[in-house]
Parts: C-alpha cells; sequence; structure tokens
C-alpha cells in the first residue's frame, strides 16, 4: 500500500493470523485495546474477514506492517469506521520489542498521506485510552490535536483526537 524509511505497510494476508493472535495475546500489547483481554483465534479469524471487506467496501482498512530490512511483519494499523461513523479512524498495534524507536509515529504519518492522497481523506480522527500517554504522543507527533475526552459506557474516559488534512 505504502513505504516509509523503514516500514512496508501492505494488505493483510491468511499468514498474517498467527501475528495478530500473538499481538492480542500479548498483555502489554491488549491492555490498551477495547476491554483489556485478549483474541481468540475464532475473533482473529473474524476480524481478518472484517478486514477483507473493508477492503472491498472501502479500499482500505487494517494493514500490516512490515520492517522493511527484515521483511517480517512487526504489527498492523490502518484506518477504519467503527459503527460506520463517518470518520476515519487510525489504529494500530506494534510488537513490544519494536517500541520507543518512533515506528508508530513513521506509520500514523504514511498511513494520514496514503490516506489523503489516495483515499481523499480530509480529516481522521483516533481515539486513546486516558492512560496511554506513548499513543497520546505518537498522534501529537503526528499532527493530530486534541478534541476532547469522551465517556464510555463503562465510565472509562478516551481521550479524542482529529487531523484535517
Amino acid at each position: 500500500m505504502f513505504r516509509t524509511d523503514r516500514l512496508v505497510v501492505r494488505r493483510w494476508r491468511a499468514a498474517d493470523e498467527p501475528l495478530v493472535l500473538a499481538l492480542y495475546g500479548d498483555r502489554r500489547v491488549v491492555r490498551w485495546v477495547d476491554d483489556g483481554q485478549a483474541l481468540s483465534a475464532s475473533e482473529a479469524a473474524q476480524w481478518m474477514e472484517v478486514t477483507c471487506n473493508n477492503y472491498r467496501e472501502r479500499g482500505y482498512g487494517m494493514f500490516a506492517v512490515e520492517d522493511r530490512h527484515r521483511a517480517q511483519p512487526i504489527g498492523f494499523g490502518g484506518l477504519v469506521h467503527p459503527g460506520d461513523q463517518v470518520d476515519a479512524e487510525v489504529k494500530y498495534a506494534l510488537s513490544p520489542d519494536v517500541w520507543g524507536r518512533g515506528l508508530a509515529t513513521e506509520f500514523v504519518q504514511g498511513l494520514l498521506g496514503y490516506g489523503h492522497r489516495v483515499y481523499h481523506l480530509s480529516r481522521v480522527i483516533a481515539s486513546v485510552a486516558a492512560e496511554n500517554v506513548a499513543s497520546q504522543r505518537v498522534l501529537l507527533k503526528s499532527g493530530f490535536r486534541p478534541t476532547g475526552p469522551r465517556t464510555e459506557t463503562d465510565g472509562s474516559r478516551t481521550e479524542m483526537f482529529a487531523i484535517c488534512l
């Protein structure tokens, strides 16, 4: 789909399902995702099917993120529309062994350029757990601005961000 200096971003393949399971089985990763629970194999397969449907309907969705020099997946991310919301929302999860190297910021910036250039997206949003300061920094470095908190149905707080492209 696109490349950056250190990353190759491509559509998911069936062979990526073990990576999805591994990332969503890692407590360090899932603590920031939905209810913080790992995905089962059937949930991972269902999520991959949703992604394939998004490719057919919108042309984009979640993508595999590969280390360009090792040619192996290190995570995934993309643009989604949960609950058919109007604005595309950026989502990503990278393996903890690559955290702290600026790869999330590089991915998000590349994704925004790709979404604007290819799909003419003019506004993208992001939602981040209030405690996930690292992801908030990634968004700010990528040009997002805070738009205020959102209170979830369980009473937790989510920080909302947006960027106009």
